[in-house]
């Protein structure tokens, strides 16, 4: 395991739309890299979150983007993802994805305190850090119905399998934090809140 870089890793802001299509493009050379499903994310999408203050990026001291997330809403609120997690080939195994992901989850926390935050993933290091936050597996059927949430699947190449079984099963394991759970059982997670500075 190399020695975690020294990065800047904060909320996104406008200026950072020039980071958007090198994202892109290695969210998708790794996807085929992995031989795993993704759904493709369209420019405008990532410019948004970012625009919104609904996106983490992590950077270099000298501005080369490191890595990459953001949180997007459903059902009236009542459910947020934690989506897009990308670090860039040269700092993995270094912790990033990591701290990206707690501080995702922070903004999520702290923009909607009540929400279910679920994320779905094919990966076991995102399984993994789920699991230390206090994300528990959950089948499909407990997470947003929301039909534009399942549309961004169309352009996975596992999508005739969510599909054919009704959007009940597919390759992704599905993770959930419920606030009020966690604290009924004492497990609610301490989190500072994360300030949204729009440039």
């Amino acid at each position: 395991m190399e020695e975690e870089p020294d990065l800047v890793i904060r909320v996104a802001v406008k200026s950072d739309i020039k980071y958007v299509y090198p994202i892109l493009q290695e969210m998708e050379r790794s996807a085929k890299e992995r031989g795993t499903g993704i759904a493709r994310r369209k420019p405008q999408l990532l410019c948004k979150k970012m625009y919104e203050g609904k996106a983490v990026i992590a950077l270099t001291h000298e501005g080369e983007w490191v890595g990459f997330s953001y949180i997007e809403s459903w059902s009236n609120g009542a459910f947020v993802s934690n989506s897009g997690m990308i670090v860039h080939p040269r700092y993995r195994g270094m912790h990033v994805a990591s701290r990206i992901k707690e501080m995702t989850f922070e903004l999520s926390r702290g923009l909607y305190p009540r929400a279910n935050i679920f994320s779905i993933t094919t990966g076991a290091a995102v399984l993994s850090m789920n699991h230390h936050l206090g994300f528990r597996p959950v089948t499909y059927a407990e997470i947003t119905k929301d039909p534009a949430f399942w549309d961004q699947c169309k352009a996975c190449v596992n999508h005739d399998i969510l599909e054919s079984r009704g959007r009940k099963i597919c390759l992704c394991t599905a993770m959930m934090y419920e606030p009020a759970r966690c604290m009924n059982e004492g497990k609610n997670f301490q989190f500072e809140k994360v300030d949204t500075v729009l440039l």
